[in-house]
Parts: structure tokens; C-alpha cells; sequence
């Protein structure tokens, strides 16, 4: 088992050990830093391709589903508008 560490309580009474096992945080982290943090969390834009039937713009490897057709096969019946 590992090493316990203690830490005396400023707000408690003086003398009084505070055992724990957790990794605490020696600082706090600055909202600049946790931002840097999660600069690479963001979403990215959907890419979009030209259809090579309908010239329309379609997300790569999904069902048009005005035409109902997937990689040149018609899985779903059409939409009628």
C-alpha cells in the first residue's frame, strides 16, 4: 500500500491531521492554462463532398436520403417531397 501523507488543517484546530490518499492539486490551475488545456477539444467542421449522381453536397460514408442510395446501392426507399 503506499505512503499515506498528512497535512495539518489550517482552518480546524491546531495539531489536527487530515489523512488522505487523493493526488491533490499543489495550485490552482489559471483559466489561461486549463483553456490551453482544451484548445484541441473543439469540434471540427463536417466535411462534405459533391455527389457524383445528383451534384449535390452529402457527408462522406451516410445514406443520401433523398435518393436512399449508399455507395452506389439502393438501401432505403426515397423521400417524396
Amino acid at each position: 500500500m503506499g505512503r499515506r501523507f498528512s497535512f495539518f488543517a489550517l482552518s480546524a484546530a491546531p495539531h489536527t491531521e487530515i489523512e488522505t490518499d487523493m493526488a491533490v492539486p499543489k495550485r490552482k490551475v489559471s483559466p489561461s492554462r486549463r483553456n490551453m488545456r482544451r484548445a484541441h477539444d473543439a469540434l471540427g467542421t463536417n466535411p462534405y463532398t459533391e455527389d457524383k449522381d445528383t451534384g449535390e453536397l452529402r457527408r462522406s460514408h451516410h445514406i443520401d436520403l433523398k435518393t436512399g442510395t449508399y455507395r452506389g446501392r439502393q438501401v432505403l426507399t426515397p423521400k417524396e417531397d
